[in-house]
């Protein structure tokens, strides 16, 4: 349209039923523009709407454990966690150390390990076995 007043842009504008809207404020001129501002913050919205519906959020599964959880016990429980991880969520693996278990440190131990060397080829362990008050906890998360 080129350079107008700002009483000639607005009297445009107004014949269209449309809006007058400054784009960028800085400029020398002001530079501005005629649109439907309301179908414009629609479309936006709209645009960020679809924009988080693609967005993937990976959450953190958890599964508990005991040491003297028995083997067939586990086996189901590495398929859960598997699975978890096949849907591209990470997973925490928590064994629970109840009275006296507590001096048996190395059977949870064992426990981690075996999800581990089980889970090896989907997962990337993220933290390794570690002690936390009367629990021992490791965090796996999917390979690339």
């Amino acid at each position: 349209m080129g350079i107008l007043t700002l009483q000639e842009a607005l009297g445009l504008a107004e014949t269209q039923h449309l809006d007058l809207v400054e784009v960028s404020p800085n400029a020398n001129p002001p530079v501005c523009r005629i649109m439907d501002y309301g179908k414009y913050k629609y479309q936006q919205s709209k645009r960020l709407q679809e924009a988080k519906k693609k967005q993937i959020q990976i959450q953190l599964k958890e599964v508990k454990l005991r040491p003297k959880t028995d083997e067939h016990d586990l086996a189901f429980k590495i398929k859960h966690v598997r699975r978890f991880l096949e849907e591209g969520n990470k997973a925490k693996i928590s064994v629970i150390f109840r009275g006296r278990e507590i001096t048996h440190m190395e059977l949870g131990q064992s426990a981690l390990e075996k999800f581990a060397t089980e889970l090896q080829d989907v997962s990337v362990i993220e933290v390794r076995a570690k002690m936390e008050g009367r629990s021992m906890f490791m965090i796996v998360a999917p390979k690339k």
